[in-house]
């Protein structure tokens, strides 16, 4: 679908504008794409070499399908004081995933890295919306991360049972 809009959309721009209207397109998108994809490859590494470092025995306490409230709190701050961007942030929440945190922690993860993140509050928000407008989007977006882990979590477990073993039999 992505193939036939773009062959569309170029078809168009082409009719419109010639083949100099074409490369010119085609010469700034491969220029984003170079700026792009040392970002995304850096991110990536970051995620693999994360899910390598972490203890998983550690992490699937913390954060996996048994942490309870405590899994979705450290979710949450851990997404809120994450630097970065997507870049950043989806490779990390993939490489928790892989060494066993659940999806209500990882969910609360992304949800305060968008919601909350300090990044953006210290360095856009602050200077242009102002302090109390910022502390109070804030606090009011607290709770989001949490009930989006804990309803995350919710219907993951409902959707993906986990087989029965012996050890639940006794």
């Amino acid at each position: 679908m992505i193939a036939v809009l773009v062959a569309v959309s170029a078809a168009l721009v082409w009719r419109r504008d010639g083949t100099g209207g074409v490369l010119d397109i085609l010469t700034h998108d491969l220029s984003l794409f170079g700026g792009i994809l040392p970002r995304v490859l850096a991110g990536c590494l970051l995620g693999a070499f994360i899910s390598e470092i972490l203890p998983h025995e550690r992490v699937s306490r913390s954060l996996g399908p048994k942490s309870g409230l405590k899994g979705l709190l450290i979710g949450t701050a851990f997404g809120a004081i994450l630097p970065g961007g997507p870049f950043t942030a989806y490779p990390v929440a993939s490489a928790l995933l892989a060494v066993g945190a659940d999806f209500g922690a990882t969910i609360a993860m992304v949800v305060s890295w968008t919601l909350i993140g300090y990044g953006r509050a210290v360095a856009w928000e602050l200077p242009i919306m102002g302090t109390d407008f910022t502390l109070w989007r804030i606090v009011i977006s607290l709770p989001q991360p949490v009930l989006a882990g804990a309803l995350g979590r919710f219907v993951y477990v409902r959707i993906y049972p986990k087989p029965a073993t012996k050890d639940d039999e006794n």
